[in-house]
């Protein structure tokens, strides 16, 4: 007998909510991903159809739609946009996390997961809402997201392979790389964000948020 279907999430990689995940009220319907390859057309002479260069691959994009629904939640829950804006919150800049050279301040890194099914490391690039039911003061209590996401790490074709060694009892040793947050790195290991908790505690880290390049982290057996 299967267990309850696993939720969609969403994980804040970077930033002042780093490692912080939202739990998708519903699993989308239905998700489009869409990718593109650049194409330039050489120079030629007397021929019908001129050479194709091919220069380089774009990001992909995943386009879903995420439903909000509080009609039967009490007090200030009920309302439908202290949901949606934890998904909205993703696209505003937060200032810790500036550019070297020109100092401006950016979104977070996000990772949207669904069970074994999705794993995109991306950048929200839109969010539109739409308000679909309303209590009678006018507070909306239905929600429907469009979400737009652009790829920024191709999970599937680049399998981590910093693990280069083993311990002891069979443990992969991972060494840390600039901008890896642990539930990113517990991503890449193990396979689930959340696995980041017993990385912490086989390492004994006391602050999660400090990883330093170059730190060793003893990754535990699945």
């Amino acid at each position: 007998m299967s267990g309850a279907p696993e939720k969609a999430r969403i994980t804040i990689l970077e930033g002042q909510g780093k490692n912080n995940s939202i739990d998708c009220m519903f699993n989308p319907k239905e998700y489009t991903i869409q990718r593109s390859v650049k194409w330039e057309q050489g120079k030629s002479s007397g021929k019908n159809v001129p050479p194709m260069k091919f220069t380089n691959g774009e990001p992909a994009s995943l386009q879903l739609e995420l439903y909000f629904d509080t009609y039967e939640k009490t007090g200030d829950d009920r309302d439908v946009r202290k949901h949606t804006k934890k998904i909205w919150d993703l696209m505003m800049v937060d200032d810790g996390l500036k550019d070297n050279k020109s100092k401006v301040g950016r979104p977070s890194k996000i990772l949207f997961q669904w069970g074994k099914g999705v794993n995109f490391e991306a950048v929200v690039q839109s969010v539109s809402q739409n308000f679909t039911m309303f209590l009678s003061d006018g507070i909306p209590v239905r929600a429907k997201l469009t979400v737009g996401l652009l790829q920024l790490r191709d999970l599937t074709s680049q399998p981590p392979t910093n693990p280069t060694s083993q311990g002891d009892g069979g443990e992969r040793i991972w060494t840390v790389q600039q901008g890896e947050t642990l539930s990113l790195i517990a991503h890449r290991t193990l396979g689930d964000t959340k696995a980041w908790r017993s990385i912490a505690a086989m390492n004994k880290l006391e602050d999660v948020r400090k990883l330093s390049p170059g730190m060793v982290l003893v990754i535990p057996n699945a």
